[in-house]
């Protein structure tokens, strides 16, 4: 008597549960690409990013990215992605305080930033994701204004990711969606080495 009693429970809850998100996707009838924004201090940002582009490969779709902090390691998305048609664009510097070159990190950005604004005014590019941009703005290597208004202005059904931390506040007030991912704890802080597959 109890177990259908508690059945009956759950099911009224399911049920209501059901209720309201039914009327939440009755209600989103718009179709449009979106800007999606992975940032904060934890780690994760890329690897959404890079999870979204697999699984809109998965579905025929056209990805373009440009990754602007990486540098001529092995790069696992790479590996993965451009044998399935998926187009890259790699700054190849590295880390800023590798580099420890304002000048060269700006004519890297630059350059990938000329093939970014090249994807983001295609409507061939169904997603265009933008890694590591955030970095971009916040070290003035790239005009703020000028990337807000290529992604403002991309192609109605183009969807863009942009990652990394420290997010412009323009870039945060145009996003559709943004995730801020928070650090709870990593293994780097306890002396455990960055490892192939998992962190690159």
């Amino acid at each position: 008597m109890e177990a259908r009693a508690n059945n009956d429970r759950h099911r009224q809850r399911q049920q209501k549960l059901k209720e309201q998100v039914d009327t939440r996707v009755a209600a989103a009838t718009e179709k449009k690409g979106i800007l999606i924004v992975f940032t904060g201090n934890g780690k994760g940002k890329s690897t959404a990013a890079f999870g979204t582009a697999t699984r809109a490969v998965g579905h025929g779709k056209t990805v373009g990215i440009a990754q602007f902090i990486k540098g001529q390691w092995d790069n696992g998305e790479y590996n993965t992605l451009q044998p399935l048609g998926v187009e890259f664009h790699i700054m190849g510097t590295g880390f800023t305080w590798e580099t420890q070159n304002r000048q060269a990190d700006i004519e890297a950005a630059t350059v990938v930033w000329q093939e970014s604004k090249r994807m983001l005014a295609d409507a061939h590019y169904d997603l265009v994701v933008l890694d590591e941009l955030t970095y971009m703005l916040a070290y003035h290597y790239l005009d703020t204004q000028e990337v807000i208004n290529a992604i403002e202005n991309r192609p109605a059904g183009q969807s863009v990711i942009v990652t990394g931390r420290g997010c412009h506040t323009l870039l945060l007030e145009l996003a559709d969606t943004v995730s801020e991912i928070r650090p709870v704890k990593h293994a780097f802080d306890r002396g455990i080495q960055a490892q192939i597959g998992i962190d690159w």
